[in-house]
């Protein structure tokens, strides 16, 4: 079982998504993603929020969309009322996860704000787990999140954004080494084409995947396409080949970890 964990959905004409440009300033939907995965082997999907309303989780929800395992929608964490719009949502047997593009906040603490731990902390107290989209200069939060909400299990979207066009490692490394100490934090192998940029190779992306595995394991590491932002960069099929190559000297068992087993499990989806 293959799952990709970390897809996206929009439609310009519900859901206006000013920040697109190029190939992807158009209408995404499930028609256009079910043969992608078919293609490239993948049985299952996680669509991720893009959109801070919660009209997108009904949107999202009601979608016919098969082979969507699980949805991560959003809730207004610093919302009084937080608890009762995560009971809403959860309401769907697919609402498996909350995020927010933390990575937009105009305050780079945003995240560890006392009104959004307050949040946070509604979503360990029902097991929800949270996607953390920053950059990688607000990564350091990552360890303080785990350390503050032990309970809350939180998955780094994207690596956190590595400067791999410009071959930077540090200070990257440091701050995703202090988060992996925490055994609540988990990671995506997602977007990483983007982040090299076109003409990127296998050997660029390398020393991102290899630090990710020798932190993390593949116990906490996803494979998720970023579809289809990957489009920036990258065909679905030609992201998905270049993970396959990257993780070749695992072992079968880890390699489907990180392929399906990880994010069944961080995700606790269901029927699968």
């Amino acid at each position: 079982m293959i799952i990709d964990a970390h897809q996206h959905f929009w439609d310009l004409k519900v859901f206006p998504q000013d920040w697109t440009t190029g190939p992807i300033r158009r209408s995404f939907l499930p028609k256009d993603l079910g043969p992608l995965l078919k293609n490239a082997g993948v049985d299952r999907s996680v669509f991720v929020q893009t959109k801070h309303e919660r009209s997108e989780n009904e949107w999202a929800l009601g979608l016919d969309a098969p082979f969507v395992a699980g949805v991560v929608g959003w809730v207004d964490l610093t919302a009084k009322d937080v608890e009762r719009q995560l009971l809403d949502f959860r309401r769907h047997p697919k609402a498996v996860g909350i995020r927010h593009v933390v990575q937009d906040e105009p305050d780079d603490d945003w995240v560890v704000r006392p009104d959004v731990l307050r949040g946070l902390r509604v979503l360990a107290k029902h097991g929800v787990p949270f996607d953390l989209l920053t950059y990688a200069r607000q990564l350091k939060h990552a360890a303080t999140l785990a350390r503050k909400i032990p309970d809350l299990r939180m998955v780094v979207d994207h690596l956190s954004k590595p400067l791999i066009r410009e071959g930077r490692l540090l200070p990257w490394i440091d701050e995703l080494r202090a988060a992996a100490k925490f055994p609540n934090v988990y990671a995506k192998l997602s977007s990483l084409v983007t982040q090299a940029g076109e003409g990127w190779s296998v050997r660029e992306l390398r020393p991102y995947v290899n630090a990710a595995i020798e932190l993390f394991g593949p116990e906490r590491l996803m494979f998720g396409s970023d579809w289809p932002v990957c489009l920036l960069a990258a065909s679905y099929q030609e992201w998905i080949d270049a993970l396959r190559e990257l993780l070749a000297p695992l072992s079968k068992s880890e390699r489907a970890r990180i392929f399906g087993g990880t994010a069944k499990a961080f995700y606790r989806l269901k029927g699968i």
